[in-house]
């Protein structure tokens, strides 16, 4: 279980407020979490476990799964704001 202090992290990062960057963010994400399967391979059991826990966080649409956005979740407020999203 030691491999899941360098997976569960990945979870707590927050998707950027600009739609604009969601695509970059889960690019970097994914290429991430795909380096780190490669390079540091860990146990099939704490794979499994980050895997689990990155389908109940997409399939809830909390807001925070950085392969897709969920149409039916709403924006944060500050998202509609023209200071920070610039358009």
């Amino acid at each position: 279980m030691y491999c899941l202090q360098w997976l569960l992290p990945v979870l707590l990062i927050p998707k950027p407020l600009n739609p604009a960057l969601w695509f970059n963010h889960s690019m970097f994400m994914g290429f991430y979490l795909l380096s780190f399967l490669l390079e540091r391979k860990p146990c099939t059991i704490c794979a499994l476990v980050f895997l689990a826990a990155l389908f109940l966080i997409c399939y809830s649409c909390w807001g925070n799964c950085f392969l897709y956005h969920c149409h039916d979740s709403p924006l944060p407020d500050s998202a509609h704001d023209p200071s920070i999203v610039g358009t």
